[in-house]
């Protein structure tokens, strides 16, 4: 029935066009351009009416936000999906804001004793530390500042030789020994190795001191057994210090983690090469550090995606630790503990304003479901580097034997990046994070995995706007600017507070008046915290309230890169520091 009334109303439409041609036709011959638009027109006009509308083909599956970004609908969508992500957006995240109104400030005070005045003669600490590189960095900086609590003269730390790296490097293959012990000179008395008494070389008694230890720790348990035994050596020396203390042994810390510990000038070289070669590709860069190994992820106790073989795979892994607690995912992405992976931290990247156009440069070890798992951060990133990319075997041969010199290089590319990004809060990390906060406030992104965890999970049930919009917001204070994490929240190794002054000169030429006093000036002291000494320091690191930035457990130490030996040594009541560093 429809169909007919719809033939006969295209007939009646037709039947009136003839009829106004007909009876118009000695009118229009007299304006013959005028006539031959008319009909045109009518023609058309007609002939839409008669014929169907043709199927709406999208042809180029591509529109344009509101910003300006244009948006790829052919990534990471179904056919239902309103999700669709953008290929470009119009801003971009190279700089900090207000970088330049900070700077690191690490000088000793007036009245902080020098070495010369205060070392005694006949103490001598020595650590042994543990993990990957960047954790043995945390242990080796720490080591200095407990021989200066204890009065004590400081052996050259031992590296870890003998876990889960299985490398054999010791310090002066990693640091510049020489350097090292000349910078501290006026902190500690630093030696290569112990003296002899009566031609024989001095044995060290071996202790270790409590996790945390604060500085009245270290005066009531450890000074004891150096006064008693003369030479002591501290193993397992990762985290045997309190993350909070008076603002001169922080200083001392920074000294020692920014200026004193400098790479050998083999894997500086090495280092610098690649960082020329990402700047020859682009004037900016990303550097992504990237922990998604099959260790890290079964110790995390969270799932991936990946159905009843992941869970088997994984599940296989984690009962070599037999201490470990049974897994529960759910809580563990509720907690924030768990690392994105690599899908979600290339969406992250790309909501918060970086094309597809952006140079990536990604430190990581053996990936998870390798390049398949790969696939999406190389589809949202296609200019996708890595040292084995931009070194020849060759060149990388001096160091590919050994898992801490490759992850100095990973260290040194990601350091000098324009903008450094982790999917993970492990020691690296942690350590780039501070250091950047260090030397100018370098863009740091540091995954709101709390926040983000829930959005990950609904994101196909959102447009890509408003997708990118959540990701922003829930990113606020997570970028690595200034002031956006409170002094004394968090590592220290993080986020160095007593360690950044404030420039009033520059704020004032900015027109800008200076902030609270949360931070020092070179040379002078904050309100509160200057005003304690070394005994008053020792607050509990636990007594910290909990917020967004504390999404992690400190014994979640994760390998530095994957150079390891997968498997190796592993024995399941053994602490799990031993096996995950950065």
């Amino acid at each position: 029935m429809k169909k007919k009334k719809r033939e006969t109303k295209q007939r009646n439409i037709a039947a009136a066009v003839l009829h106004w041609i007909f009876f118009t036709r000695h009118y229009l011959l007299q304006f013959p351009l005028l006539s031959a638009i008319s009909a045109f027109l009518l023609f058309f006009a007609a002939f839409s009416v008669i014929s169907p509308l043709p199927p709406i083909v999208n042809h180029h599956r591509s529109s344009k936000l509101k910003n300006g970004a244009k948006v790829d609908e052919s990534t990471f969508s179904t056919e239902t999906s309103p999700f669709r992500v953008a290929r470009s957006a119009g801003r971009h995240l190279w700089n900090s804001r207000s970088s330049k109104f900070y700077y690191g400030c690490s000088n000793a005070n007036d009245s902080f004793q020098t070495a010369d005045l205060k070392t005694n003669s006949n103490r001598y600490l020595l650590i042994a530390t543990s993990g990957g590189l960047n954790q043995q960095r945390t242990g080796i900086t720490d080591g200095v500042v407990a021989a200066y609590i204890l009065n004590a003269t400081l052996v050259v730390p031992k590296l870890d030789q003998n876990s889960f790296w299985n490398d054999s490097s010791d310090f002066a293959e990693i640091f510049d020994v020489d350097w090292f012990i000349s910078f501290l000179s006026k902190d500690v008395t630093i030696i290569k190795q112990l003296p002899t008494k009566g031609g024989k070389v001095l044995t060290p008694y071996r202790t270790r001191a409590p996790r945390k230890c604060t500085p009245l720790c270290y005066l009531t348990k450890v000074l004891p057994v150096l006064n008693k035994k003369h030479v002591v050596q501290l193993g397992k020396f990762d985290y045997r210090l309190s993350n909070r203390l008076s603002p001169d042994l922080q200083k001392l810390r920074c000294r020692v983690n920014y200026h004193a510990l400098k790479f050998t000038d083999s894997i500086l070289e090495m280092g610098k090469k690649l960082v020329q070669r990402m700047r020859m590709k682009s004037e900016h860069f990303i550097a992504l550090h990237l922990r998604f190994e099959p260790d890290m992820l079964a110790f995390s106790g969270c799932y991936f995606g990946g159905g009843e073989k992941e869970r088997m795979e994984l599940g296989e892994i984690r009962r070599r630790w037999k201490s470990l607690h049974a897994s529960n995912p759910d809580k563990e992405r509720r907690q924030g503990k768990c690392p994105l992976t690599p899908e979600e931290v290339g969406l992250t990247l790309r909501a918060l304003g970086f094309g597809s156009d952006v140079h990536l440069y990604v430190a990581s070890g053996e990936v998870y479901g390798g390049e398949a798992t790969l696939a999406p951060l190389k589809a949202l990133f296609p200019n996708f580097h890595s040292k084995e990319t931009l070194a020849s075997k060759r060149e990388l041969a001096p160091f590919s034997s050994f898992s801490s010199r490759m992850a100095a290089l990973d260290f040194i590319v990601c350091d000098e990046s324009d903008v450094f990004s982790t999917n993970n809060n492990g020691n690296m990390a942690k350590i780039i994070a501070g250091r950047r906060r260090y030397f100018g406030h370098k863009p740091t992104i540091r995954p709101n995995a709390k926040k983000l965890y829930k959005l990950f999970i609904n994101r196909h049930n959102k447009t890509w706007e408003e997708f990118a919009s959540r990701v922003r917001s829930h990113q606020i204070g997570f970028m690595g600017e200034p002031n956006e994490v409170k002094p004394g929240r968090g590592e220290f190794h993080e986020n160095p507070s007593s360690c950044i002054c404030e420039d009033p000169v520059a704020r004032a030429g900015a027109g800008l008046n200076p902030t609270p006093q949360t931070l020092p000036h070179e040379g002078h002291k904050t309100v509160k915290e200057n005003t304690k000494r070394i005994g008053s320091s020792d607050v509990s690191d636990e007594h910290t309230i909990e917020d967004d930035h504390d999404q992690d457990a400190t014994d979640m130490d994760y390998v530095d890169n994957g150079n390891a030996v997968q498997g190796k040594g592993l024995a399941g009541e053994m602490l799990s520091e031993e096996f995950f560093s950065d």
